[in-house]
């Protein structure tokens, strides 16, 4: 926990020295914080906060997303489960991290700037360069294949069936040796 006055005001003293620097959080902290998807959870909720927030809100809230429902549907059991849960570990290790401050006392959670150490991790993965085009490709081909199936079993196209088949085998075959070209290409 961290050093609190008579007032309950933060000594950043004692924070610094529990604390070190912010580049002292380890990747194995890292992942040792965010293994939990309550303790995940909670720091989403805390980025897209503006200042301290109450514990019970932020328990309602992680409860709500823990039930994929709205706060005003959660039983009294739903949000006890997740207050205790946070109030006796995910807050104090997070507190204890740096991550958040913790006012057990009053109640009380806010971020610190040490939670955007985080961030890289928390985001969604970004999808890069184009996307992948050869789904619609094998599509495209499979498509075509069988209306020249179909046209040759109605007679519209006048090729022998097993002439076709190749037509069709040859097809899939181009695409997939195109396909398996651009991969090692791409390497």
């Amino acid at each position: 926990m961290i050093g609190r006055s008579p007032t309950g005001a933060i000594d950043e003293a004692a924070r610094a020295v529990e604390q070190g620097t912010p580049s002292d959080l380890s990747l194995d902290d890292v992942y040792h914080l965010l293994q939990t998807k309550r303790r995940r959870d909670v720091l989403r909720y805390l980025r897209g906060a503006d200042g301290p927030v109450r514990l019970r809100e932020l328990a309602e809230q992680v409860a709500a997303w823990e039930q994929d429902t709205a706060v005003e549907n959660l039983s009294s059991d739903e949000r006890q489960r997740v207050y205790i849960s946070l109030y006796q570990s995910h807050l104090p290790k997070l507190d204890n991290h740096g991550i958040v401050d913790y006012d057990k006392d009053r109640g009380r959670v806010e971020a610190t700037p040490r939670l955007s150490q985080l961030d890289s991790y928390l985001e969604p993965p970004r999808k890069t360069g184009s996307p992948d085009r050869w789904p619609q490709r094998y599509a495209a081909t499979v498509g075509l294949c069988w209306l020249l199936i179909c046209g040759i079993g109605a007679g519209i196209v006048p090729i022998a069936g097993l002439a076709g088949a190749g037509i069709v085998l040859a097809a899939v075959t181009a695409v997939t040796v195109a396909h398996a070209w651009s991969t090692i290409v791409r390497r």
